[in-house]
């Protein structure tokens, strides 16, 4: 191994081990490395030139766009109003409760397109609801943790942007689509283990339909439901693109949480706006930093060694897809979404393009597999927001997630064996 890859290698854990923030651990184990083929300025020069050309991207403007929009779905009473609309679906299955909460983060996470986002608002109401309905708090955290991750498959997908900067251009909107079956698959089997959990456990009863409210709270959630349509629609059928649906995403909350549901008060908005500013700052650095460290990997040609000995393991397309979805797994659970996809996307698409494989089916794969590590230890941002938000330690949620693991586990393997799951609606409706 070139000695500039262990270094790159070496000085991330280190910098990982001494809680440095991941987007500074990146730039400077790129940086490290990269002084070892080159002198100071050229190595301060290049670092600098790479990490502004990976935010110099019309589509990334789609990013903060859709962070402000959801940030005022996410405070303008929309989370409550899903949750209700859910309960009228599904609140009178066995395990009713559990089933309302992973169809009210779907739903969410579909709109805001941030897991932590779903993870908040909806378990902010649901989780204590479970609760007085003698679910354990332990299982209500665990499936709100789970079921947040489905937006990051339904559109709009801030994570399937980034993707598609990393795979150098692969279709926004092929991806949105190709996001929506996926993210179904994963909330039914989310459902089934936690249904069968629920059974076993005793948790929950059926409850008899509300009647004289399914039509109210059904009107109240259309016009949040909308917005998916609204922005859907409007990129495949060629009206505006993703950054001009971001920008509609923004004025639609905007109009909705201000002045019909009247959740959000002109004074607040200065908040949400901070809000956003923070944390698209933070996306942005992500991606400055990861697109380095992307370069300086093909720079050292580590991309063309990887493919080599993986084509020359197996030419085998499922083998092939079962050893990097181990590798990504494992990846997964220390590095956060963003950066894991810019640093391996450019590593692993050629090796699946090179065996036949869909760059779009690669893409949905991709991203559930990382997903599932938000929900992992050590560093799944998800898990630690949804135990934070359900009052209770990391040790005692881990037991009723194991068969909720297992659940995404099946949904990734069919995913991996039934490539039309992904590629067929963008077959159908983009030419």
């Amino acid at each position: 191994m070139d000695i500039s890859v262990v270094i790159l290698i070496a000085s991330f854990i280190a910098l990982l081990l001494l809680n440095v923030p991941i987007g500074v651990s990146i730039a400077l184990s790129g940086f490290f490395a990269l002084l070892f083929s080159l002198d100071f300025i050229s190595t301060t020069t290049t670092m600098a030139q790479r990490m502004s050309a990976g935010v110099d991207s019309f589509a990334l403007l789609a990013i903060p766009f859709f962070i402000l929009s959801g940030f005022l779905m996410g405070q303008g009473g929309i989370a409550h109003r899903l949750i209700e609309f859910a309960k009228i679906l599904v609140m009178r299955l066995p395990g009713g409760l559990a089933f309302v909460n992973i169809l009210s983060c779907t739903l969410f996470g579909a709109i805001s397109g941030s897991a932590v986002a779903a993870t908040s608002a909806i378990g902010g109401f649901v989780i204590p609801e479970m609760e007085k309905d003698r679910y354990s708090r332990e299982f209500s955290t665990a499936v709100t943790v789970t079921a947040s991750t489905t937006g990051m498959l339904i559109p709009p997908s801030n994570i399937l942007i980034v993707y598609s900067l990393a795979s150098g251009g692969v279709s926004i909107a092929a991806l949105f689509l190709a996001g929506y079956l996926p993210g179904i698959l994963v909330a039914l089997c989310l459902m089934i283990a936690s249904g069968i959990y629920a059974k076993i456990k005793g948790f929950g009863v059926p409850t008899q339909k509300q009647s004289g409210q399914v039509m109210k709270k059904t009107l109240d959630a259309l016009p949040s439901l909308f917005l998916v349509f609204l922005v859907i629609g409007g990129i495949v059928s060629g009206y505006f693109t993703p950054t001009e649906a971001g920008a509609i995403a923004v004025l639609y909350s905007f109009v909705l949480s201000t002045f019909i549901y009247k959740e959000v008060k002109f004074e607040e908005l200065t908040q949400v706006l901070n809000k956003s500013v923070c944390t698209t700052a933070i996306v942005m650095l992500l991606i400055a930093a990861s697109s380095a460290m992307s370069w300086v990997l093909s720079y050292e040609n580590i991309p063309q060694s990887i493919s080599d000995y993986f084509l020359s393991f197996s030419n085998n397309p499922i083998i092939v897809l079962l050893m990097i979805n181990i590798l990504l797994l494992m990846v997964g659970t220390f590095l956060d979404m963003t950066p894991a996809v810019l640093i391996f996307t450019p590593i692993f698409l050629p090796i699946v393009e090179a065996l036949g494989i869909s760059p779009i089916h690669f893409g949905i794969i991709m991203i559930l597999n990382l997903s599932i590590g938000l929900c992992t230890p050590p560093v799944g941002s998800v898990l630690f927001v949804g135990c934070s938000i359900g009052k209770t330690s990391l040790a005692r949620v881990i037991p009723p997630l194991l068969p909720l693991y297992v659940a995404m586990f099946v949904a990734l393997l069919i995913i991996i064996c039934v490539p039309s799951l992904s590629t067929w609606l963008p077959s159908i409706l983009i030419d």
